[in-house]
């Protein structure tokens, strides 16, 4: 029979194979009767003779003269010229097979030669499963036919007759031809449509990207109406960059080809179709390339909607921001990409450049470069004159990696905080105000206050049968360094405010005026002595609360008596900090190690004992370790740090289990010589870089915590008390406010100057449309958009050193290439020359179709049609080198089932190597002679007919355009079918071509028979 189909040569022959066959001969079954039906008017399942001599012209076949059908009827076996279903298909396969029976003379001669004996009818002669065998292996070099019983059983799909189906099968020449016409024996070979997952890793810049040019019109480029259905077609043939012309609506944007009469769609509209259609066929990212032609209004709304139908689809941040590429299809996957301006200063250079072209302009443009901070450096420049300090004083700065408040020396100055080294409690004469932060009965900030603290003495005193006395001391809930003492006395819990005062740099603590005490310690120590007094109290203490998990001060645990080198530098380098320290014995008696951190390094300095004195390398002696190490926390050790921070086994354990980033802000950060605390800086907050909260944390009533919106690192500080604390707040949510305020007036500036939304900048992540028709100084995020008409052509010099310069430029960033603005009945360019210069994005007019819309689709048939088709890789290395040129020999032998317009055909074929590269025409392109009025089943044999070489220097840029035409009663050409194929991809042998529409969609049944003879140079 003429168009059953098999199983696929390229791969396994297996069940889904045997499938696909039997789906086709249900196809030609489903023809055939369509074909009767359309000419049975007495419904009986059966055609007359009259009926057929009407339908043999609709299938393309000119009825010779004299009884030929009467002929055909007896042969068949219709003796009362009617026939039946079977009858009409018999004859159908005798008609088929009548006119190309020559083209069994082909195989026998040559290579793997097979004798026909018979060639009368379809069934006169057949093909053996060894001729059969050895046709597949020599003459088609098909894999499958390592296999017998792959090419078994690919000959039992094309058996009609059951009986023949044995374990040694043969062919009638009828099925013979059957699959050469067939899809099973198609000249492409179908490996190179699968999707390779492993080729989608490169940079985006290393593919060809599917792209389409004003995707909205569906027609030319001045008065055709735009469309939503434009984009959902592009989309669901695998385009993965479309174009989005927007433009200032009446109340919202809308897309059009602005200035001329297409029609109008809704912005939004377009956006919702395209989140809806986006990642069906392909699930590789979309760019939306926006043509920005709205105001600064109604580019925020696109903003807005873009965010609010994309949501988490829509990349809004670098995948990886210190890469030097752009990021993989695999990386990108299921992402909306938008290509459109960013607020650059380069960005800024290149408008104002474009707009005016004279010396004037580079004067403006300097000015220009200052517009953003030209208020707050002037603010600066006068804040420095005058040495503005804002604000100053002691606060206490929370220290992340100790969990405690440290005091600082702190100024706000040039909107910036500036801080001091934290100050120990040995550094002044408060120091002894201080003592008791070491003591056991000291419980520090109790959360709820009265209430914990009557809890924690009433079940330690009941369950222990506490004495009247026991205490324990908390800070205030309201006022730092202001105290309350809970007593236990007669069953009771009593609390007491134990005031604390300053004087002349002194301090003084008391429960009454009449008795001071210069610490706490000092206080508790008398009362243990001696009757407290007061408000009817009179009883001594007796005892404490001791607190929860309580390390004395000696304990701390900065020393280790068995810790090896390793260890300890394994343990400081978990301390994101200089001045982590510890202090190890060695393996020699009286010697020690003291393990210091400073600028990411671990340094290691001996201690010796010696007549019981600590000698420090040489140069210090110290009565006790504690001594060392209580002098190095108030001065600098050897000039480069104070020993801040003792490694515990606890802290180096908890900093593993978090994330260090957030506490290297403060070891690196970078203070200028002139600033208001001098030497004693020791880092500095950009306020105007952050936001600002205030509420209670760690213990603390009231807590400012200054968060950077840039590195989310915050710093966190309160002050002696909730007035004090929110003095400081007040001042740093001015200048804030103040910044914001200046940043609004800036940005409106930027977007006057530019014409371009930060909203919008802000989502252009790798996609920067840069406008510059040159290819030097270049990134590679940026995206250059030129004309066709620029892209340079093979010919001259200049040319040569113009496509080494894009070509080089295309291996890093990507370049669009768009129909030149003359193609107004929207025709399409050849994509050829801007794909060899690996221009990505080379952007067609789909809603045309003509042949180099059929090369686009041809291209991206490879790789799954994903849209994505990897660059060869001598494009993408300068290193390597093209593959060999090749020779490939075609010879166009026969058709089956051309288009029928309406009447009988004379077809012609034409077949074309792409691209041009401006040698003569005949070296290109040849066409076979005109078989007159046959379109059913053409044969082109003979000496006029013969065979053409074609001669490619890259294959992997070369294209077979098969093209089917007739000739009209004027003798011009017009167009029934095409097949397109990258060379690349093309099989050797008796090959069918599955001919389609100039839409590329498949013809049913339409197919040519071609040789094909592929040689390396």
């Amino acid at each position: 029979m003429a168009d059953r189909t098999g199983v696929t040569q390229t791969g396994d022959t297996g069940n889904s194979h045997t499938r696909d066959c039997r789906k086709c001969f249900s196809l030609y079954c489903s023809w055939l009767r369509k074909q009767m039906y359309s000419v049975d008017q007495t419904k009986k399942n059966s055609i007359t003779l009259k009926e057929l001599k009407s339908l043999l012209p609709q299938m393309n076949f000119k009825v010779p003269g004299g009884r030929f059908l009467e002929d055909k009827f007896v042969e068949v076996g219709a003796n009362d010229y009617s026939l039946d279903f079977q009858q009409f298909s018999k004859f159908y396969n005798l008609l088929i097979f009548e006119n190309q029976k020559m083209l069994l003379e082909e195989f026998e001669k040559g290579p793997a030669a097979f004798k026909i004996s018979n060639t009368d009818s379809p069934e006169s002669s057949v093909v053996s499963l060894y001729d059969f065998h050895n046709f597949l292996l020599y003459r088609q070099k098909d894999t499958c036919a390592r296999n017998v019983n792959q090419v078994q059983e690919l000959m039992t799909i094309f058996i009609e007759d059951t009986i023949r189906k044995t374990i040694n099968p043969t062919l009638t020449v009828g099925e013979f031809l059957s699959f050469l016409f067939s899809k099973e024996n198609s000249i492409w070979d179908e490996k190179f449509s699968e999707i390779c997952p492993l080729d989608m890793n490169n940079p985006l810049s290393h593919y060809w990207i599917n792209s389409s040019h004003n995707t909205y019109l569906t027609g030319d480029q001045l008065c055709s109406d735009s469309s939503i259905e434009a984009y959902v077609r592009c989309l669901r043939l695998g385009c993965r960059c479309i174009e989005l012309d927007c433009w200032n609506g009446p109340e919202e944007p809308v897309i059009y080809h602005g200035r001329t009469m297409t029609s109008k769609i809704k912005f939004k509209d377009v956006v919702k179709a395209i989140n809806d259609h986006a990642f069906i066929t392909s699930e590789y990212p979309v760019v939306l390339s926006l043509e920005q032609h709205c105001d600064i209004k109604q580019q925020k709304m696109m903003a807005q909607i873009l965010q609010d139908i994309f949501q988490d689809k829509l990349l809004t941040e670098p995948l990886e921001p210190e890469a030097e590429d752009l990021p993989s299809p695999n990386q990108l996957k299921g992402k909306i990409i938008i290509k459109h301006q960013k607020i650059t200063e380069s960005d800024q250079t290149v408008k104002l450049e474009e707009e005016r072209g004279n010396t004037a302009v580079k004067r403006k443009l300097d000015s220009f470069k200052k517009i953003g901070n030209s208020c707050r450096e002037k603010q600066i420049r006068k804040a420095r004159e005058n040495r503005v300090v804002e604000k100053e004083g002691e606060l206490c700065i929370w220290d992340p990696i100790d969990k405690r408040f440290y005091r600082h020396d702190c100024v706000i100055s040039d909107n910036k905080l500036y801080y001091s080294e934290e100050k120990w409690k040995e550094d002044s004469p408060e120091s002894d105000s201080e003592l008791h932060l070491s003591e056991p009965w000291f419980h520090g900030f109790l959360a709820e206050g009265r209430i914990t603290a009557e809890k924690l003495l009433r079940d330690f005193c009941q369950g222990k049968n506490g004495k009247d006395g026991t205490f324990l001391v908390r800070e205030s809930e309201k006022l730092i360094r202001n105290y309350n003492i809970s007593l236990w006395t007669n069953g009771r819990i009593q609390h007491y405010r134990i005031f604390c005062s300053s004087q002349n740099g002194q301090w003084s603590f008391y429960l009454t005026c009449k008795q001071l005490f210069p610490s706490m310690c000092a206080l508790i120590e008398y009362y243990t002595q001696n009757l407290i007094k007061y408000d009817g109290l009179n009883l001594r203490l007796s005892g404490f609360l001791p607190r929860l998990n309580f390390v004395p001060l000696r304990h701390l645990g900065w020393f280790y008596s068995n810790l090896s080198q390793a260890e300890a530098e394994d343990y400081l380098l978990r301390i994101p900090r200089d001045g982590a320290f510890l202090i190890r014995q060695t393996e020699k008696p009286d010697t020690f190690t003291l393990s210091v951190r400073f600028d990411g390094d671990v340094e290691h300095y001996l201690i010796y004992q010696y007549n019981s004195k600590y000698v420090l390398t040489d140069a210090y002696e110290f009565g006790s370790l504690e001594d060392l190490v209580s002098c190095f926390r108030r001065e600098l050790f050897y000039g480069k740090t104070k020993l801040r921070y003792p490694v515990t086994p606890q802290l180096a354990a908890r900093f593993c289990l978090v994330d260090l980033s957030k506490y290297d802000y403060e070891q690196y950060s970078e203070v200028s010589k002139d600033n208001p605390l001098g030497d004693q800086c020791k880092g500095v907050v950009d306020i105007s870089k952050c936001t600002v909260a205030c509420k209670a944390k760690h213990a603390r009533p009231l807590v400012v915590t200054l968060l950077n919106r840039e590195s989310f690192n915050p710093t966190e500080f309160t002050c002696e008390n909730v007035e004090q604390v929110d003095e400081w707040y007040q001042a740093l949510l001015n200048i804030i406010q103040n910044e914001q305020s200046l940043e609004k007036a800036r940005i409106a500036e930027m977007e006057s100057k530019t014409k371009i939304a930060v909203q919008m900048s802000d989502m252009v992540i790798y996609c920067q449309s840069i406008k510059k028709k040159t290819f030097e100084n270049y990134n590679y995020k940026e995206v250059r958009s030129v004309p066709d008409n620029m892209v340079p052509k093979e010919g001259n010099e200049t040319a040569v050193e113009k496509s080494d310069s894009i070509l080089e430029y295309n291996r890093k960033a990507v370049t669009r290439v768009y129909p030149c603005s003359g193609r107004v009945d929207s025709s399409n360019f050849d994509p050829c020359p801007s794909w060899k210069l690996g221009c990505q994005m080379v952007a067609l007019n789909f809603q045309t179709a003509d042949k180099f819309m059929q090369l686009n689709g041809a291209l991206f048939s490879l790789n799954g049609g994903m849209g994505y088709v990897l660059k060869p890789e001598w494009i993408r290395d300068p290193a390597k080198k093209k593959p060999a040129k090749q020779s490939i020999i075609i010879r166009v032998m026969a058709a089956r089932h051309l288009p029928n317009p309406d009447h009988i055909v004379s077809p012609f074929v034409q077949v074309e190597l792409w691209p041009y590269t401006g040698g003569q025409a005949d070296d290109y392109s040849f066409k076979t002679t005109l078989f007159k009025d046959n379109g059913l089943n053409p044969v082109w044999l003979g000496p006029m007919n013969p065979p053409k070489c074609f001669k490619i220097d890259e294959p992997d840029l070369a294209f077979l355009r098969f093209v089917v035409f007739e000739e009209d009663t004027f003798s011009d050409a017009k167009f029934l079918a095409q097949a397109t194929f990258p060379v690349r991809g093309v099989r050797s042998g008796y090959r069918s071509v599955q001919l389609k529409n100039r839409c590329s969609e498949n013809l049913e049944l339409s197919s040519l028979l071609v040789h094909v003879q592929q040689l390396e140079v």
